[in-house]
């Protein structure tokens, strides 16, 4: 299902399909992408765990009517799937109960970072979150991750420190972006 359209981009849901399969297992076995996430199991080391990833987002979002997700950021021109947005409710010190903060986030595949995918696909996220009602998003980001840091920038978001109050207690930078902004 296509969730949004940008000028370049289609984010739509991931699908049990082959090709997205293997473009799932492709960026979430990249040493150069999972060094810097937050997720257990994480890198996948076997293909058939791509499935088993699918699974965990799709059970995820399955009773949040759409709100939120974990997309696939699809190249209009190519067809390429570039990576994978994601709008959810941070997960708490535990690192799994959802708090009342909601997360927007990108992890693109080497092959496609410098188009400015990510940007875009966030900034039409978070234009429909605050739409929604939403007051405030935020960008958790690992320390040294200059990349996304200048991602949620150009998002217009703010740096406000680091805080590990999310993801089990991690030491996250965090940026935030309040609807009236």
């Amino acid at each position: 299902m296509t969730v949004l359209t940008t000028e370049r981009l289609i984010l739509r849901d991931w699908t049990d399909s082959p090709a997205d399969l293997d473009r799932i297992f492709a960026i979430y076995s990249s040493d150069e992408v999972t060094r810097l996430l937050f997720a257990p199991g994480l890198p996948l080391t076997e293909p058939g765990q791509a499935r088993e990833r699918l699974g965990i987002w799709r059970d995820r979002h399955a009773h949040q009517a759409g709100r939120y997700g974990t997309w696939a950021i699809e190249v209009r021109d190519s067809g390429l799937v570039a990576g994978t947005l994601l709008l959810k409710p941070l997960p708490g010190r535990d690192g799994v109960t959802a708090t009342a903060d909601i997360e927007v986030g990108w992890h693109l595949h080497p092959d496609s970072w410098g188009h400015g995918y990510a940007t875009e696909a966030a900034r039409a996220v978070l234009a429909r979150e605050f739409a929604a009602g939403a007051p405030e998003v935020y960008a958790v980001v690992s320390p040294g991750n200059q990349a996304s840091m200048a991602v949620a920038r150009r998002l217009g978001m703010t740096h406000v420190g680091q805080r590990t109050d999310w993801y089990g207690g991690e030491v996250l930078e965090t940026f935030v972006r309040r609807a009236d902004d």
